[in-house]
């Protein structure tokens, strides 16, 4: 998507110029360590669907060369050029990584007679890639045994039917591993909130946005999310407690719990015989997200910092090599537990400070303008806030605890922002007033207050052009000034719209192999959540539902516009009619219009319920009302 050259304020070039000074750039123990073990490179790295789509083009970063350009923090840049490495790499003999395929890394453990594949990325194209690339030059024809999935979030598990089949599975060919709760985690964020989150995911990855030093450079964590087929396969075995230990095809693997962490179902393990420790997604490269900018659940940094320390204690002291589901390997027992132990005091002081302040009546705001990590962790580049910010992580532990509002009773109750934005526009003298006092804030450097005082003009006159021009000339600026790559994504997409209109959303709203894992308590509670309430206020309805398949019936019922279901015994004589579907499947086919129901009695009412479903809105506004 092509945007517009807009030049870099000075105030923005003198910032980075700060930061070069601050930071240390002459450490360059990462980059060594990001090249480490490189077997082979994938050339080009392009890698299309069977339609000739293109799902990843890590070549598009190219551009990523030599020093940063004033449009791109000088740290984001440096995160951006060692996330952007591509190729097999050697972790130790016998565990090998293909990086820069996703946004994160797929894990190959060779055992006796094949291999244990560790988080198959998003798509099964980019999956199937990496492990044709390490079957090239390591692997050969071994078979794929077992796959294990870290965690309940989508780039760890999405690639499987790129490493494996069902049908393995199914046959007990092929083990898959997971950690308690895993797939009820896996369908519950990806169905529930899904299309806000990945509406808003567009903006936070940058998916949309033109790739080049003023535009997506990356996303901290790692530089993009494929655009491929997403597919899932059940767990056949589950990891419930720590200390649990497996042998796969001779590999001895040691489990650690970790829920409630990066994601709410998390695990980390340890291969003795390669003196090798998984940390899943809890110990990366950069500070992670407490609350990611797409919205999740607030995650607790006082069970992280807890599971941190127990991995140390449990395991540093055996290991040569710490690796992740994102960024590159450290190796050396000594480096590992200060590694570790720096990331277990980022969590932890983040948590603690927080609630020290605000114990003394500090709001989340307020705490985040005057928070400051200590020095051995502003310098230690793995700390550094790429991809969660101390900014947002410090407000999502205050909303962890306090939640949104302030306890300022002149907060309690404000206007929204269509409302809100034109009485203050009207306060300081109209539209072309408020964008003057904008410009003058532009031209100081305060790019916050002309980014506030024009999100006020655009919630009045959203088509005024002086306004929506030097929003967008703004949102650029503050984009230039981020270290923090989702923030730069944020900001970017934001001025991408304001220009060019919205661009919608980038993938598939509950792919079909999420959707069909959907326990039938989860099918209806989606069902509920699409209920238009004001429109069926005075609608009540009762069906029965009855799988064919297992015999099972739930009652739904709606009233007061709320839909209730529960199992219970079929009763015709207390329902408005009965509904038969085949099993699970066939109901899902007809809720999406594909498929048809067998209904006795009252023949209205399913489409009367069908009726006051909404359809969710992938392409909702953000920037403007």
């Amino acid at each position: 998507m092509e945007r517009q050259q807009v030049p870099v304020s000075p105030t923005i070039e003198a910032a980075h110029a700060a930061h070069l000074s601050a930071l240390p750039f002459a450490d360059t123990t990462d980059f060594a360590d990001a090249d480490r073990g490189l077997i082979a490179t994938l050339s080009p790295c392009v890698i299309t669907a069977a339609d000739g789509r293109v799902v990843w083009d890590n070549d598009s970063y190219d551009f990523l060369a030599g020093d940063a350009p004033t449009s791109v923090h000088p740290s984001l840049w440096r995160q951006s050029q060692l996330a952007a490495k591509q190729g097999l790499y050697e972790v130790v003999e016998g565990i090998y990584q293909v990086r820069g395929f996703d946004i994160s890394n797929i894990t190959f453990v060779e055992g006796d007679t094949g291999i244990i594949v560790i988080d198959p990325l998003i798509s099964t194209e980019v999956a199937a890639a990496a492990l044709a690339l390490y079957r090239e030059h390591r692997g050969g024809d071994r078979p794929v045994v077992a796959v294990i999935y870290t965690h309940s979030h989508v780039d760890h598990f999405g690639g499987v039917l790129g490493v494996t089949t069902q049908a393995d599975v199914d046959a007990g060919r092929v083990a898959v591993i997971a950690p308690e709760g895993f797939i009820e985690h896996v369908v519950a964020e990806n169905v529930y909130a899904g299309p806000a989150m990945l509406r808003r995911a567009g903006y936070m990855y940058g998916t949309m946005l033109q790739r080049g030093p003023q535009g997506q450079v990356g996303c901290g964590l790692g530089q993009n999310t494929s655009t491929g087929e997403v597919s899932v396969i059940v767990p056949t075995v589950t990891i419930t407690e720590t200390g649990q230990t497996r042998i796969v095809d001779g590999v001895q693997i040691e489990f650690q719990m970790a829920p409630g962490t990066e994601a709410p179902a998390e695990m980390h393990f340890y291969f003795p015989q390669f003196r090798a420790l998984c940390m899943a997604e809890n110990a990366t490269h950069n500070m992670h997200n407490l609350l990611t900018l797409r919205g999740a659940l607030v995650r607790d940094p006082r069970a992280w910092a807890g599971y941190l320390t127990e991995a140390i204690d449990t395991f540093a002291g055996r290991a040569d090599v710490v690796f992740a589901s994102h960024h590159w390997p450290t190796w050396g027992t000594e480096r590992i537990s200060e590694y570790l132990g720096l990331q277990r005091d980022l969590y932890a002081y983040l948590h603690d400070q927080t609630l020290r302040l605000l114990n003394q009546g500090y709001t989340g705001v307020e705490i985040a303008e005057r928070f400051q990590l200590p020095p051995a962790l502003e310098h230690a580049w793995h700390a550094r806030g790429y991809y969660g910010s101390v900014s947002h992580n410090v407000k999502a532990v205050y909303q962890r605890y306090l939640g949104w509002f302030d306890g300022n009773p002149a907060r309690l109750w404000p206007h929204p922002p269509e409302a809100l934005g034109p009485r203050y526009v009207a306060a300081m003298g109209g539209p072309d007033r408020v964008v003057e006092l904008a410009e003058e804030a532009f031209e100081q450097g305060d790019f916050r207050w002309a980014a506030t005082l024009l999100d006020h003009v655009m919630f009045t006159e959203p088509d005024h052009a002086g306004a929506r021009a030097r929003y967008a000339d703004t949102l650029d600026q503050l984009a230039y000034g981020a270290e923090n790559a989702t923030w730069r994504n944020f900001f970017l997409s934001g001025a991408t719209e304001l220009r060019t209109g919205k661009f919608g959303t980038a993938g598939q709203v509950g792919s079909p192999a999420l959707i069909a894992q959907l326990s039938v308590e989860q099918l209806f509670d989606s069902l509920a959540i699409r209920v238009n309430g004001p429109r069926c206020w005075d609608l009540d309805l009762a069906l029965d539902v009855v799988f064919a398949d297992t015999g099972d019936n739930h009652r739904l019922t709606l009233r007061n516009g709320v839909l209730v279901h529960r199992k219970a015994p079929a009763d015709p004589d207390s329902a408005d009619a009965t509904v038969t579907a085949a099993g699970k499947l066939a109901m899902l086919g007809a809720l999406s219009g594909s498929g048809t129901l067998e209904v006795s009695g009252d023949q209205s009412a399913l489409p009367k319920l069908l009726t006051v479903l909404d359809a969710p809105d992938p392409n909702f506004n953000i920037v403007t009302p």
